[in-house]
């Protein structure tokens, strides 16, 4: 009865090729109505950043993966030994659950911060953000020659990402409606650059790095003396990289 039963699991035996280098994306789901309940920020709050960053952090240290890039509501892991033998329904359900609920503990802390906040100011208004934060994950086998294509396609998005939401912003003011998503969609990323120099005397070349690139999780070198003896040994440690440059083959030269 449970070999019969085991024969209805249609996924389980399901598997990536192992003889290729993986690349798994989790896609955040109804996150504009997350930053509506927690009144984040806009266009970017960095408050929800290092919510993110936590959440790939707790990935990076539970698989150890090359590489993680975040930007805005999205999560790419790059890896070179497959977790779960490339088990299909393992890493989709499996990496999306832990960034929901490693998210989920932030948002509530963070809710739990913004509730005291408010009552020590006299805003009090304990309303109840919390509903069920998810991800969808998708799997991307890759060779290593197409990993820079892959993430220099994925940080032209960030940078589109910024400057759409960087002018969707600025326009809000003086539009609303189907006329506000008339004006940003006919707008090109030289309209929002010049539009909002002009009117809000923004440069968005001169904004945070990591809002116009991303942030990178990786294991780099760092050189420690030996308790030992005063020879130089080289550990690694994982480094949270707010400052990337812009990707290029040399980068993913791990």
């Amino acid at each position: 009865m449970i070999d019969f039963m085991k024969e209805h699991e249609i996924y389980s035996e399901i598997k990536v090729p192992l003889s290729s280098s993986l690349i798994l994306r989790l896609d955040g789901k109804n996150f504009h109505g997350l930053s509506k309940k927690l009144d984040l920020k806009t266009p970017f709050d960095y408050d929800f950043v290092v919510m993110m960053v936590n959440a790939g952090l707790d990935i990076f240290k539970e698989f150890s993966p090359l590489f993680i890039y975040i930007f805005s509501d999205e999560i790419n892991i790059l890896f070179n030994h497959i977790p779960f033998s490339g088990r299909i329904e393992k890493l989709n359900s499996i990496f999306s659950s832990i960034a929901s609920s490693s998210l989920t503990l932030s948002v509530e802390q963070y809710r739990k911060d913004l509730v005291n906040h408010r009552k020590h100011n006299k805003e009090y208004n304990d309303r109840n953000v919390l509903f069920p934060i998810a991800f969808d994950s998708r799997l991307i086998p890759i060779s290593n020659n197409e990993i820079f294509s892959y993430f220099k396609w994925r940080q032209d998005e960030a940078y589109r990402n910024c400057m759409n939401s960087y002018g969707y912003w600025a326009l809000k003011e003086e539009y609303e409606g189907d006329e506000l998503k008339k004006m940003i969609h006919g707008f090109k990323l030289s309209d929002i650059h010049e539009y909002l120099f002009k009117k809000k005397g923004i440069n968005l070349g001169k904004l945070s790095t990591w809002q116009r690139r991303g942030i990178g999780i990786y294991k780099k070198d760092i050189k420690n003396s030996s308790q030992n003896n005063k020879n130089l040994k080289q550990k690694k440690f994982v480094f949270v990289d707010e400052n990337l440059a812009k990707f290029n083959k040399d980068f993913f030269n791990f």
